[in-house]
């Protein structure tokens, strides 16, 4: 069977309410979501203190509160890394919106940290209010970026998960929207 067929019947049987299906489901994919897991981490900043594994852990989390068994109607594979993408770039968020709360005296005293003297990689807030701002003006580009970059998607898949959702694109269109999109952040981010 189709991988990605194989993983949209236990998404769908989850849905159905088969508990087990879960199980099954996160043997699937969980080398995937940890492979999306180390891409996501090795673009924050030198000394990041999540781990992969832990990342993945936190989608989980997330995932089993908010997108249980019936809350959302699974259609495809290519849907449930989008969500998955989604959900570790939030934790991403939130992570980085506790540790500048700290460095701010939000919490604990302000520490140096050894990372600081490292070249600095794009500040996961402002890649999130860029992405915002892109999802604003070009809500198809915003989306693509989520589904490659977040998700791990190829371009194909992105295509596949972008039709489930009710919108007809084309391979070439998703590939046009992604060259834009990574011009467009780069240049969002160059001027921030």
């Amino acid at each position: 069977m189709d991988p990605g067929a194989e993983i949209t019947q236990w998404l769908v049987r989850w849905r159905e309410g088969d508990e087990a299906a879960l199980d099954r489901l996160t043997r699937l994919v969980y080398a995937e979501l940890h492979r999306v897991a180390t891409g996501l981490l090795r673009s924050e900043r030198a000394g990041h203190t999540l781990q992969p594994t832990a990342l993945v852990h936190e989608l989980y989390t997330h995932l089993l509160s908010g997108y249980g068994a019936g809350a959302v109607d699974w259609q495809c594979r290519g849907q449930f890394f989008f969500v998955a993408g989604r959900l570790m770039r939030q934790v991403l968020v939130d992570y980085a919106r506790k540790r500048s709360a700290r460095k701010r005296g939000g919490g604990k005293p302000a520490q140096f940290e050894e990372e600081a003297l490292n070249a600095p990689a794009p500040d996961t807030l402002e890649v999130d209010v860029a992405l915002k701002r892109l999802a604003r003006e070009h809500p198809r580009q915003a989306l693509v970026v989520e589904l490659r970059f977040f998700g791990g998607l190829t371009a194909e898949e992105t295509v596949e998960a972008i039709r489930a959702s009710g919108e007809e694109v084309s391979l070439r269109t998703v590939e046009r929207d992604w060259r834009f999109s990574r011009a467009w952040l780069q240049n969002e981010l160059g001027a921030a």
